[in-house]
């Protein structure tokens, strides 16, 4: 046995290519995209760590090209759900008790062989199956899920460290054992590395999970199950469960021996889900650990003191870089009314600017909604605001589905701080604004505060110190990630560790070492060296 302590170093994060015209980078990633979009694959269930075909087919279109098929997919059947559930139980028992460095150590091989071998592959399938533009591709499946894999491992090195004190005549030390029972992984389209993360963190903690990726991000969440292949991971770790959500489920949450479940995803979904927990607890071997992140109705706050052009810029960015289809993509605004008029001629031509189409173009910077669900939710409210008498749109409002779900990037502007578009998550690339009075500055943040049901991101713009600090305190559980003078996007691992809380979720922290904690089980061992011989104390002399 080896008996070495071992630490992982503190990770970088990984560097982001840039993509610029004719560097290799592109070159590569346009090989690759080419490769993907000319060809057209089988992605079968993985299950114990065979490939499984069940002849029950779905298809895999880029929501750009929805005429296009880039996969064929195969579903489970409720067969496929219980021989899903026996592997991961079955390879609990050996996954749980192999040495935590083994565990860490094929996180970082996968995290390598992305970084080098397979980063344009994981980029391209992202690019293609999911309407990302090379940038967005890159910081999210390759970065991002790189630096999860390489930050959760020197997590989990912080966290198996931590022993408690030994007194005389006594040893005490911490089992860290992983949950007594399987992980139900839920993954959601818009980020491949979310979809990593969601499988990686339980099982480096010694758990073993069933994966339901979503309909519409099987092909890039098929080549990461590969590339955990390749690292290592052993049969039966994870189990790659395509299918309808509904039936797995259904199979998986009534199950005795469901240890938890690590899901993002939508409210009602999840609202859902732990309702049937609920129902099953007396079925259960432990309470089932719930991890979840939801929705988001994310603001941008400007005060005025705010620099115009800056609040224009984190607009545009955090409403519509992908699509606005994140869930901390910004969506609603309060500008001053002394700065409004300089910030909507910005908006404005910056709206007029943006280029929308295929993300093979590079120079386009908003692409397709996801799918035709998606597209026709989105335009709903825009052609409610259209027929409102208390907003209007200023910039967009218009969307192509002929050939791929487009919408444009939209701003409403509305004098009700309770408008529809203001209090409802759309997960589109739509922004409202609603402009209050300089002196009501105090009291719109308080409103702020009110509106939404959601606590995921928000951002305050202001040159104004003081100012800032009461946004920061005023707006304390409105926002788990709390942005200043920056849009309220783009956390990374091991910097700004994400989540929300109120309708957003449990806010466990992806990306930080609380989230590694909701997948253990402590067990406290105390050895006594020379036990008592006599049940009286000295008191009782």
């Amino acid at each position: 046995m080896n008996n070495a302590i071992f630490n992982f170093e503190e990770p970088k994060n990984e560097k982001i290519l840039c993509y610029n015209p004719g560097s290799i980078e592109r070159t590569e990633l346009i090989k690759e995209i080419e490769k993907i979009h000319s060809s057209e694959i089988e992605i079968p269930l993985i299950i114990g760590g065979k490939e499984v075909r069940t002849g029950k087919l779905g298809k895999v279109v880029m929501p750009h090209d929805h005429g296009h098929v880039l996969a064929t997919y195969h579903l489970a059947t409720e067969k496929e759900i219980k021989l899903a559930i026996d592997a991961s139980i079955n390879a609990h028992k050996m996954w749980s008790n192999i040495e935590w460095t083994v565990r860490a150590s094929i996180l970082v091989k996968a995290a390598e062989l992305m970084s080098t071998k397979y980063r344009y592959l994981i980029n391209a399938s992202t690019m293609l199956g999911q309407s990302k533009n090379a940038y967005q591709a890159e910081i999210d499946s390759a970065c991002e899920t790189i630096d999860f894999l390489r930050y959760n491992a020197y997590f989990a090195s912080k966290i198996y460290s931590e022993q408690p004190k030994s007194g005389f005549n006594q040893l005490n030390r911490m089992e860290f054992r992983p949950l007594e029972g399987f992980v139900f992984a839920v993954s959601p389209f818009n980020f491949t590395a979310i979809a990593s993360n969601l499988n990686m963190s339980p099982a480096l903690m010694g758990n073993t999970t069933i994966w339901k990726p979503a309909t519409t991000a099987i092909l890039s969440n098929y080549h990461l199950m590969k590339i955990f292949q390749e690292a290592g991971l052993p049969d039966g770790v994870v189990n790659f469960l395509p299918g309808s959500g509904a039936l797995i489920g259904n199979q998986v949450l009534s199950h005795k021996d469901l240890g938890g479940i690590h899901f993002t995803g939508s409210n009602n979904t999840f609202n859902s889900l732990w309702r049937k927990i609920s129902e099953n607890l007396e079925n259960y071997k432990s309470y089932p650990r719930i991890v979840g992140e939801t929705g988001g109705k994310d603001f941008i706050f400007v005060h005025p003191s705010a620099n115009p052009l800056e609040v224009a810029v984190g607009i545009i960015r955090g409403a519509f870089e992908y699509q606005g289809q994140k869930c901390s993509a910004a969506s609603r605004g309060y500008i001053p009314k002394s700065l409004w008029n300089q910030i909507k001629d910005l908006l404005i031509q910056m709206t007029k600017e943006i280029k929308m189409g295929d993300p093979r173009d590079f120079t386009n910077f908003v692409n397709a909604v996801i799918d035709e669900n998606s597209f026709n939710s989105i335009m709903k409210y825009i052609d409610f605001t259209k027929n409102a008498t208390d907003a209007k749109i200023i910039a967009g409002g218009n969307g192509d589905k002929s050939k791929g779900y487009f919408v444009e990037p939209t701003i409403i502007e509305t004098s009700n701080p309770f408008f529809k578009t203001m209090t409802e998550e759309i997960f589109g690339p739509v922004m409202t604004i609603y402009v209050y009075e300089d002196k009501d500055y105090e009291k719109t943040l308080q409103l702020c505060d009110a509106t939404s049901p959601y606590a995921l991101t928000g951002a305050i713009f202001s040159q104004d110190r003081i100012a800032v600090a009461e946004a920061c305190n005023k707006l304390r559980y409105a926002a788990g990630n709390f942005y200043i003078n920056d849009k309220p996007t783009g956390a990374m691992v091991g910097m700004q560790p994400f989540g929300g809380a109120r309708g957003s979720g449990t806010n466990d922290k992806a990306g930080g070492n609380l989230n590694l904690y909701r997948w253990i089980s402590p067990r406290t061992i105390k050895e006594t060296f020379a036990p008592a011989t006599d049940f009286r104390y000295p008191f009782m002399d």
